[in-house]
C-alpha cells in the first residue's frame, strides 16, 4: 500500500505466489486481488490489511473489475474461457459467463450495465450485459487485445492491443470500433483522467507511457518511464494530478504529473509489480487517497504480458 499524499509504503500484505490483478471497491474497504497460479480471489480487508476471504475461480484468473454499487466483482478466467461472477456481501461466486479465448483485461462502465472484455487469444472484446450476465456482442478489435478502460461518462471504451501496438476505440452504443490509435510497443495498461481528456497507456516493450487526447484521439506525449522497466499497469488518482505506473523489471512504480506530463517520483516496491489500483482507504481523511500495489511473481507476469492468460 502507498500512500499518495507521501509516496511512501505505508503497509504490505503477503499472499500466494501467483498474484496478477487489483481492484478496490468504491468505499475503499476491500481489495480483491487474482491470483493464476491458485486459481483464487484474495479479498484484502484494507482497515486491518488482512485477508478476510479466499474465493475459488475459474482457470488462471488474471482481470478484476467491480460494479459502481460495489455489489458484485467480475473475474476473467483465461484457461476456463469465463468471467466469475462474485456477490461481494458473501463471498461466493453467484454466477459464470462463458466468454472468448484467454480473456485478460475487463472494464464495468460507470454509467451503464455494461462489462467489456479483451480476448487475447480471439482478438476480440466480449460485451457483457451485467444485468443479465449474458453476451449480447463480439467485437473485433487488434491483435492481443488486454486491458479495457471506459470512458468516464461511458460512451466509448479503449483496448490495448499488444500485437498490434495500437489502441482500438469502440463506440459502446452500436459496439464498432471508430478509430484506432498507434501508440508504443506492446501496449497493456491504461486509464483515463477523470474528466475524459486524456487516456494513459503504458507500453511494456518500448518502457514508456503514451498519453491520448481524446477530443481527437491524437497523441499528445510520450513519457518515458526509465530504462529497462517494462511499464504494466496504471491507475490514475480521483484528483487528475498523477498517474502511477507499475515498472515489471525495475521493481518500482513511476510517479507522472499529469500537468507536465513529467515523471516526479519513483518509489521502490517488491518484485515485478504488475497491478495497481487508487481507492480512499477508509481510515484515511478524504482527501488522503491511498493506492494499493499488487506484487506478482516474476517468472509468470512476464509470461502473462508475452501471451496473455494462457
Amino acid at each position: 500500500m502507498i500512500d499518495t499524499s507521501t509516496n511512501f509504503i505505508s503497509n504490505t500484505v503477503n499472499l500466494a505466489v501467483g498474484l496478477q490483478q487489483i481492484a478496490i471497491t468504491p468505499n475503499g474497504q476491500y481489495a480483491y486481488v487474482t491470483n493464476s497460479i491458485q486459481n483464487t480471489v484474495d479479498v484484502i480487508n484494507t482497515l486491518i490489511n488482512q485477508v478476510s476471504a479466499t474465493v475459488s475461480v475459474g482457470s488462471r484468473p488474471v482481470g478484476v473489475a467491480i460494479t459502481p454499487n460495489g455489489e458484485r466483482v467480475y473475474i476473467t478466467n483465461g484457461v476456463t474461457r469465463n468471467v466469475s461472477v462474485i456477490n461481494t456481501s458473501t463471498n461466493t461466486v453467484s454466477g459464470t459467463i462463458p466468454v472468448g479465448i484467454s480473456p485478460v483485461g475487463i472494464a464495468i462502465s460507470p454509467t451503464q450495465n455494461l462489462a467489456y472484455v479483451a480476448n487475447f487469444i480471439g482478438n476480440n472484446v466480449s460485451v457483457i450485459n451485467t444485468s443479465n450476465n449474458t453476451v449480447t456482442a463480439t467485437i473485433t478489435v487488434g491483435t492481443e487485445p488486454q486491458y479495457v478502460a471506459f470512458t468516464p461518462n461511458g460512451a466509448y471504451a479503449y483496448v490495448t492491443n499488444e500485437g498490434t501496438n495500437n489502441v482500438s476505440i469502440i463506440n459502446t452504443l452500436n459496439n464498432t470500433v471508430t478509430t484506432t490509435v498507434p501508440v508504443g510497443s506492446n501496449p497493456i495498461g491504461v486509464a483515463f483522467t477523470p474528466d475524459g481528456k486524456h487516456v494513459y497507456v503504458a507500453n511494456y516493450g518500448s518502457g514508456s507511457v503514451t498519453v491520448i487526447q481524446t477530443s481527437n484521439n491524437t497523441v499528445s506525449a510520450t513519457i518515458s518511464v526509465g530504462i529497462g522497466a517494462n511499464p504494466l499497469s496504471i491507475a490514475i488518482t480521483p484528483s487528475g494530478d498523477y498517474a502511477y505506473v507499475t515498472n515489471f523489471t525495475s521493481n518500482n512504480v513511476s510517479v507522472i504529473d499529469t500537468s507536465t506530463n513529467q515523471v516526479t517520483s519513483i518509489i521502490s516496491v517488491g518484485r515485478g509489480p504488475a497491478g495497481i489500483a487508487i481507492g480512499q482507504h477508509p481510515s484515511l481523511p478524504a482527501k488522503g487517497n491511498a493506492l494499493i500495489l499488487k506484487e506478482s511473481t516474476r517468472k509468470y507476469t512476464s509470461n502473462y504480458t508475452q501471451k496473455g492468460s494462457q
